[in-house]
């Protein structure tokens, strides 16, 4: 891992939460992700279960958290059982985690080999009456392929039928959503790497660059910052591109007169950043440009002001439909005639701000939070309204990460990015 270790007492206190939720007597596994294969004798790059990750820190294939609170050796209270590092392993992948770095990782005593799995665990099944499983539950998710946990999951309930299954997905979901600020830190990390890299475009940038060479801009800066990488498959669209929602082919010309969209973010210890900023290619927004550019500013700040404790999701969303409706009215886009004659299930602004404006953010760039309950202190969130005109060749998003605080407004990660038209128009040209 490129990244500097990550202080175990988040990992502590994060497992101390989730088994506060747990009912007596219960168990909890949480298993790794695999290592995917590409074809012939290929893999993806590993990338850890965000869960196990959540509650131990242990960013290695192969790996299963066991919690149990009330069983009656405290040693068997935490678990991490592990791939057992050897020789050979060191040669040809290096060295994975022995006892004492997982320990010093997790803060987790008791770590067994991957090997001792079925004999400990048969003798804590023996002793817990509910069992929580870890399933998939992201509104979003994509469930087709099957999983490490889906494959265990399935063998634990046909080898231990008589006990009762519990779901740990909405305690995640729960516990997640709200950041310790170790994570906030982590997330503040990675917004600070992709600050670095738009500082760079806005000297890179000029009438014919391609979209990749934006792209490859970026990645250059992030991995010179112990940054694996994107935290999500970027978007460089220019142009009419810039009206598709989620383009990512990024092969393109930029070119004189056009505006650039470029949606990306660094990840950093695992923790994603979420920006989007929209650069004129020469340096100079045309009158209508920055007039589009300013009402989605201008959305995005009040919208961002909304981001409170007590509110919920559906409501922030309805009331930055609101938002939206004046600035399309007052660019000419839409009428009042429009609005009135709206279908109320697709309102009349939706034809050119289509999307949601806010989604949870954190281990995962669309993070788990839940929409039914109401925003809390801690909780951090994008703000990205935008608006999409395919007859003028325009698409303008803005993008910023933000934590809701006990009071006032949200602190915004990414507050020392430029955004101001003004702004990034003097750095382009300075």
């Amino acid at each position: 891992m490129k990244y500097q270790r990550i202080d175990s007492n988040l990992y502590i206190h994060n497992r101390k939460r989730f088994v506060a939720h747990l009912k007596p007597n219960s168990l909890a596994v949480f298993n790794s992700n695999d290592i995917v294969t590409t074809s012939a004798d290929s893999s993806a790059p590993f990338v850890q279960h965000r869960d196990i990750l959540h509650l131990s820190g242990v960013d290695q294939e192969e790996s299963i958290l066991v919690l149990f609170p009330d069983c009656f050796e405290q040693k068997n209270r935490e678990i991490i059982f592990l791939k057992e590092t050897s020789d050979l392993i060191a040669i040809w992948e290096g060295a994975k985690l022995d006892k004492e770095q997982a320990f010093e990782t997790s803060g987790i005593k008791t770590v067994y080999w991957l090997s001792q799995f079925d004999t400990v665990f048969n003798a804590l099944m023996s002793e817990a009456e509910n069992v929580y499983i870890n399933t998939n539950e992201h509104t979003r998710a994509n469930t087709e392929a099957q999983t490490r946990e889906d494959r265990f999951v399935k063998k634990l309930k046909k080898k231990y039928s008589a006990h009762t299954y519990q779901r740990s997905a909405p305690i995640m979901h729960e516990i997640r959503s709200i950041k310790h600020p170790i994570e906030i830190e982590l997330m503040q990390k990675a917004c600070d790497i992709t600050e670095k890299g738009v500082r760079r475009l806005l000297e890179f940038i000029k009438p014919g660059v391609m979209e990749y060479n934006i792209e490859a801009e970026l990645m250059h800066e992030f991995l010179n910052n112990r940054s694996k990488g994107f935290a999500y498959t970027p978007i460089i669209a220019s142009g009419y591109s810039a009206c598709v929602l989620h383009y990512i082919e990024n092969n393109k010309e930029c070119k004189d007169g056009d505006v650039i969209l470029m949606d990306f973010g660094a990840e950093y210890g695992n923790y994603a950043s979420d920006l989007t900023r929209c650069f004129p290619v020469n340096g100079k927004f045309t009158p209508r440009q920055k007039d589009v550019y300013n009402a989605v500013l201008r959305v995005k700040k009040a919208a961002t002001k909304l981001l409170v404790p007590g509110t919920y999701l559906n409501e922030y969303h309805v009331a930055v439909g609101k938002l939206m409706e004046t600035e399309l009215i007052s660019l000419g886009l839409i009428s009042q005639e429009d609005v009135q004659n709206e279908d109320p299930a697709w309102p009349a602004y939706k034809k050119y701000f289509m999307h949601g404006t806010s989604h949870y953010i954190g281990l995962d760039t669309h993070d788990l939070g839940l929409w039914t309950k109401p925003m809390r202190s801690g909780m951090a969130f994008t703000v990205e309204p935008g608006i999409y005109i395919p007859e003028e060749n325009l698409g303008v998003r803005l993008e910023d990460d933000v934590v809701v605080q006990e009071s006032g407004e949200p602190i915004n990660l990414m507050g020392n990015i430029p955004i101001e038209a003004d702004e990034i128009e003097a750095l382009m040209n300075q």
